[in-house]
């Protein structure tokens, strides 16, 4: 599936009004608790798209796919773009985590790291979909597993309190745009 301006523009619609919503005081958050093997599961889940699995990805195309090794190199930009780009946001942002004193609040700009104030984007989101994208563009017979990994790891995010809904739209937003360049830059 190719880059959609309609998903795109979208997700970035639906982040601006759960933004609003949140503003204006709209409850968005559950406090949930997890226990057990749903707490360790989760725990994993969470972390998909992450550098760990993001390297261990672009090896596995690298070995499985000889005809097409250098699909690995769009997998590790986009993923890793998208952290980049996430982390120059929540910097410039500074939006606080939900739970938090201050929560929801935008503090401005800042190069001191406080990951209670680096919740805008959802960097786990964005590159959790980043990664799924890439992946499910070059192999399509593996898209939904790809995309449920992605789209849980996003969900996770909201329901760990770590971040708002808006955060977790921006940050699919941000995943889709940065492996969708990738894949444009690198012509994969």
């Amino acid at each position: 599936m190719g880059f959609s301006w309609t998903l795109f523009l979208t997700l970035l619609a639906a982040c601006g009004i759960m933004m609003l919503l949140e503003w204006r005081g709209v409850p968005t958050t559950l406090s949930l608790t997890f226990k057990g093997d749903i707490k360790r599961e989760s725990r994993w889940l969470a972390q998909y798209g992450q550098a760990v699995c993001t390297v261990v990805a672009a090896v596995l195309v690298w070995q499985l796919d000889h005809a097409n090794r250098h699909r690995a190199v769009p997998v590790l930009v986009a993923t890793f773009g998208a952290t980049l780009v996430a982390t120059v946001i929540k910097k410039s942002f500074s939006r606080v985590r939900p739970g938090r004193e201050n929560a929801g609040k935008f503090l401005g700009p800042s190069l001191k790291h406080g990951n209670y104030k680096e919740s805008f984007p959802s960097s786990h989101s964005a590159c959790a979909v980043a990664l799924s994208a890439t992946l499910a563009v070059m192999y399509p017979p593996a898209a939904i597993t790809l995309w449920a990994l992605a789209l849980g790891c996003a969900v996770l995010r909201y329901l760990l309190d770590a971040h708002w809904p808006s955060d977790v739209l921006g940050g699919i937003a941000l995943g889709y745009g940065c492996a969708h360049l990738a894949l444009f830059v690198f012509g994969a």
